[in-house]
C-alpha cells in the first residue's frame, strides 16, 4: 500500500473546505431568507487572537525594535465540513 504525503492529505482537505466555502456563498445568493439557508451559513469563526484574549483578532509580540502582528483565522460553516468530508472520502477511494 502507497503512503500518502501529509502536506499532499493537508492541501486536498483545504482545497474540499474552499470548494465547500464557494458552494455555501453560492448557496447565500440562491436560496430565500428561511431556516435552511441560516443552517447552512452560519459560520464558526476561530481566530489566533482570540487565543490570547486580543480582540483584534491577531497575535502581537512587542521586541521593542520591532513589532510583529500574526493573524490567522479560519471560519467553518455547514457546507465547508462537507467539502471536508467529501475530500477526506475521495482520498479514501483514490488510495
Amino acid at each position: 500500500m502507497k503512503k500518502r504525503k501529509l502536506h499532499f492529505i493537508v492541501l486536498s482537505l483545504f482545497v474540499g473546505a474552499t470548494f465547500g466555502g464557494v458552494v455555501g456563498n453560492i448557496f447565500s445568493l440562491i436560496l430565500p431568507e428561511s431556516v435552511v439557508k441560516d443552517f447552512f451559513l452560519t459560520s464558526i469563526t476561530f481566530d489566533l487572537g482570540g487565543l490570547v484574549n486580543n480582540d483584534l483578532g491577531v497575535f502581537i509580540i512587542d521586541l521593542k525594535v520591532i513589532v510583529l502582528k500574526l493573524g490567522l483565522s479560519m471560519s467553518f460553516n455547514f457546507t465547508s465540513v462537507i467539502g471536508i468530508a467529501v475530500a477526506y472520502y475521495i482520498l479514501r477511494y483514490l488510495r
